[in-house]
């Protein structure tokens, strides 16, 4: 990469990177602010590790096992409502506490037919545990141990990534916990201390992007011109997102996950925490396609040195449709995947399409979707021009050759001056050439060795036939 180019580069990427660096410094939260009480989601409660040592069947009348209340339409004892009925069989499951100070104590748990959760025999389990409770209830089932499925998940991708990716599969790796780290360090703790969703985001965000980019694609003029685009992609992703979610009267308090969090924490925006959610799903995808745009137009170039700018755009725009189309049909499949039950709710119910589009719940999601995938179709053709217009920017100086009538000039032994002869100059390699800079050049020394046929200072235009001859003769 030329001086020039890399000076141009740098007074962009420089500011922008210290700009993050101090935002990081300045919005750094130390750590989740606590709470007063229980959070509701069972994550802060004393948990220890269990085990099913036996499972019994129990008539669920014997045990009291209390129906379930029946969908609308269904009458109570109904097989279909999904209640125990007087004659069904339960299972009674003895767990048993294997941690902790209780280790070795035994309780029941008892589990009806339609039950999501079914219990088998030497099943791990993750125990609950309320010390102010009566001793009968003081464990519960809260959660099954997936601690074995999840761990060997993430090593069969880990592997995957190695195996193909190799060193870059590595610093991909590597990268992937930074983003995570940035992520649970520094964008969710920074939201709940109160600062503004979207300024946390932005900042973790074009960390994550930084971070990634240049670990796994190296500090190059490609790399620098992905982050360019990207960057120059999310900005447009918030100002439309800022713009639609205000319009739009979007609330972004749509489930109880939401105003369970925003119970805990009043000081949260969530409006804004919206629209980081925007910000931070795009990103991935984003660095995807400027990575992909930018190689496209540095392999052009090398394929075409002499291409123009122009005739790059053009055909690395012919591969970024072809990635458009893809790009956006995973983005609106990855959020349609998320919100499935929600849409299968709606599936079933007695309301046109433009009421369910327009109701917040799903509206929201829509509106999350198509910001989001304007920024993707924006981002080919701003990164597509960048690189176009970078790489051919990219002039190194040419090499100066090497001096076509230099010390062999007066007698051949230069490659261009072989032919032709010292005085008669019919070749390249006059005794008297022409420096690439204009000047002349010094007049040659004879060269050693030359035998006399090159080595004499006039040629065939001085009368000597012979050696005319003789250089045919070792010329054959």
């Amino acid at each position: 990469m030329s001086r020039h180019l890399r000076k141009v580069i740098a007074a962009v990427l420089i500011p922008f990177s210290v700009a993050v660096a101090v935002g990081l410094a300045v919005l750094w939260p130390g750590g989740a602010p606590g709470h007063k009480g229980d959070s509701g989601l069972g994550f802060d409660r004393t948990t220890e590790s269990g085990r099913v040592v036996r499972i019994d069947q129990v008539r669920c009348a014997d045990v009291h096992a209390q129906p379930q209340q029946p969908p609308p339409g269904q009458q109570s004892g109904d097989p279909a409502a999904g209640g125990a009925t007087k004659d069904e069989m339960c299972e009674k499951a003895t767990i048993e506490v294997t941690s902790g100070k209780d280790k070795g104590r035994t309780f029941p748990e008892i589990v009806q037919p339609s039950a999501s959760r079914q219990y088998e025999k030497g099943q791990k389990l993750i125990l609950a545990y309320a010390p102010k409770a009566p001793k009968d209830l003081q464990y519960s089932v809260s959660d099954v141990d997936r601690e074995m499925p999840m761990a060997l998940l993430a090593g069969l991708f880990a592997l995957a990534v190695v195996a193909v990716g190799r060193l870059r599969g590595v610093f991909a790796l590597a990268a992937l916990a930074i983003s995570f780290g940035v992520l649970t360090l520094f964008i969710l703790p920074a939201i709940l201390q109160g600062s503004n969703p979207l300024v946390v985001a932005v900042v973790g965000g074009s960390a994550i992007m930084l971070v990634a980019l240049y670990m796994c694609h190296g500090l190059t003029a490609r790399t620098s011109v992905a982050v360019l685009g990207t960057l120059i992609s999310l900005l447009l992703i918030g100002l439309l997102g800022s713009l639609f979610i205000g319009w739009a009267r979007l609330t972004g308090n749509t489930d109880d996950q939401t105003g369970l969090v925003h119970g805990l924490y009043p000081d949260i925006e969530i409006q804004g925490l919206l629209l980081a959610g925007v910000i931070i799903g795009s990103l991935g995808v984003l660095d995807d396609v400027t990575v992909t745009q930018t190689s496209a137009v540095w392999e052009l170039k090398e394929a075409d040195p002499s291409a123009h700018w122009r005739t790059l755009y053009a055909a690395a725009m012919r591969i970024g449709r072809d990635h458009i189309a893809s790009v956006v049909n995973t983005l609106v499949l990855a959020y349609a995947g998320a919100a499935l039950p929600l849409l299968l709710l709606f599936s079933i119910a007695d309301s046109g399409v433009s009421t369910v589009a327009t109701s917040e719940i799903v509206a929201e999601e829509i509106v999350r979707t198509l910001v989001g995938s304007i920024g993707l179709v924006a981002s080919v053709p701003v990164t597509t021009l960048l690189a176009a217009l970078v790489v051919s920017a990219d002039r190194t100086p040419a090499s100066v050759p090497a001096t076509a009538g230099g010390a062999g000039s007066a007698g051949g032994a230069g490659s261009a001056g072989g032919a032709g002869s010292a005085g008669g100059g019919r070749g390249a390699g006059a005794s008297v050439g022409r420096r690439t800079d204009g000047g002349a050049d010094p007049a040659p020394a004879p060269a050693p060795n030359a035998g006399p046929g090159p080595s004499a200072p006039a040629g065939r235009g001085a009368g000597l036939p012979g050696r005319g001859k003789g250089r045919r003769r070792r010329a054959k």
